[in-house]
């Protein structure tokens, strides 16, 4: 579990889907009890003394029904943690998710089922750090950086093709992550579209793309986000 500050107030709290249930029951204890709220995007938990927690469904829509195999208990605590199982379940499902990390100079992709990764395909490119020189030096760098970026972002997208295309039409979502502009980058390839339009968050902020990188993937986009204030 981690945290850090979250804008506008309060903090993000990021919980794996099999604590999600004791995380809630401990903030529910924490503040004198909660009621709960359930959208298709988000468990709301409103405490006793005016403390709250939105806990963000991964992957949705939430369908609290399907999600618990029963009807919701009654109302107040017990409706809540039946809220919140629903969301647990939902969280830990498996599902078939296709991963794109991409840096300049390194890329990984991968599909998921569940936890377990099917397939993958890690690589790198040389990109050239920017030059301190000047004149006309300086200007050659630069155009030889550009071309050694615009090569490295299309391997990139080449890999994402070869590897998460043959299993677009099963994929439930796609999960991008490494560097926004190297994946903005990867974006211009049409290739691509069937891939972009399964994009779901988070967007999984990583070091250099490597296989053990690639591996954690799960931890990050299977976890619930918890927003708490209060």
């Amino acid at each position: 579990m981690t945290a850090r500050p979250a804008a506008g107030g309060g903090r993000w709290v990021t919980v794996a889907p099999e604590r999600v249930e004791r995380w809630a029951g401990g903030f529910a204890a924490r503040h004198g009890g909660a009621e709960a709220i359930a959208t298709p995007d988000l468990v709301r938990l409103t405490a006793a003394d005016g403390a709250v927690a939105e806990l963000h469904v991964p992957f949705p829509p939430l369908t609290l029904g399907e999600a618990t195999g029963h009807p919701l208990p009654g109302e107040g605590p017990e409706r809540a943690a039946g809220q919140v199982a629903a969301l647990a379940a939902h969280a830990r499902r498996d599902r078939l998710v296709g991963v794109l990390l991409v840096r300049l100079g390194g890329y990984a992709a991968g599909v998921f089922d569940g936890e377990r990764l099917v397939t993958s395909k890690v690589g790198s490119r040389q990109v050239h750090g920017r030059s301190a020189a000047g004149g006309w030096s300086q200007q050659r760098f630069a155009r030889r950086r550009e071309k050694q970026s615009a090569e490295a972002l299309e391997a990139a997208a080449d890999v994402a093709a070869r590897v998460l295309l043959p299993y677009a039409d099963e994929l439930e979502a796609v999960v991008l992550g490494g560097d926004r502009r190297a994946i903005d980058g990867v974006r211009r390839d049409r290739r691509l579209a069937p891939l972009l339009a399964l994009e779901r968050p988070p967007f999984l902020t990583v070091p250099d793309p490597r296989l053990a990188v690639l591996r954690e993937a799960p931890a990050t986009f299977r976890a619930v986000r918890v927003r708490v204030v209060g």
